[in-house]
């Protein structure tokens, strides 16, 4: 967040799973609330609304179950408020894919995806890996994760985008810190 403040970024969209990973969920959507933050829902998110854990992974479950019973009665409102989708101009932005916005994967792309789909610029999250794509001018992009980045690089990853360009970004943070939260709240170290 210091590096998105440095950037003077006017707004700040994520692309969901707040829930599902780490101990400070709580934090985290006080963060979000207190800078006026859209969340789109995520699978992870969902999982934790709907009282169900995760279908592919026991560590994920293991941590929406400790964020259910931790949970605060506003935050769960808050993240009760994420939308499916939104459309900002020529921009689409979704969790997952536009088949399916909570669980699809895109991993491979192709024009012919976007290609009847309105609008320039598509977002989406869910991968955890970090892609910016041009199909046939329908620009593509997965800003990759703040907290957990799937491509080999431990850097929180964004995006940012001023309407006419994206551009990708990558900053340090500590995640040392993050592995002690979580032995303390009662993790185990895997």
């Amino acid at each position: 967040m210091r590096e998105i403040d440095r950037l003077n970024c006017e707004s700040i969209i994520s692309l969901g799973d707040v829930a599902g990973y780490y101990c400070m969920l709580n934090e985290c959507i006080e963060e979000l609330n207190s800078r006026k933050i859209v969340n789109l829902r995520g699978n992870h998110d969902d999982y934790l609304l709907c009282g169900k854990g995760c279908p592919r992974s026991r560590s994920a479950s293991r941590c929406l179950a400790f964020q259910e019973r931790s949970l605060g009665r506003e935050h769960r409102q808050w993240l009760e408020q994420s939308l499916i989708s939104i459309t900002l101009g020529e921009a689409s932005l979704v969790h997952g894919g536009w088949i399916d916005p909570l669980e699809e994967y895109l991993y491979e792309l192709r024009a012919q995806y976007f290609a009847s789909r309105p609008g320039r610029f598509f977002f989406s999250g869910h991968t955890h890996v970090q892609v910016l794509q041009d199909l046939d001018g329908r620009i593509y992009c997965n800003p990759g994760s703040v907290g957990q980045p799937r491509d080999g690089d431990p850097r929180a990853a964004f995006a940012l985008w001023d309407g006419a360009e994206v551009t990708l970004q990558r900053v340090e943070y500590d995640v040392d810190a993050i592995c002690r939260k979580m032995r303390d709240a009662g993790f185990e170290s895997r």
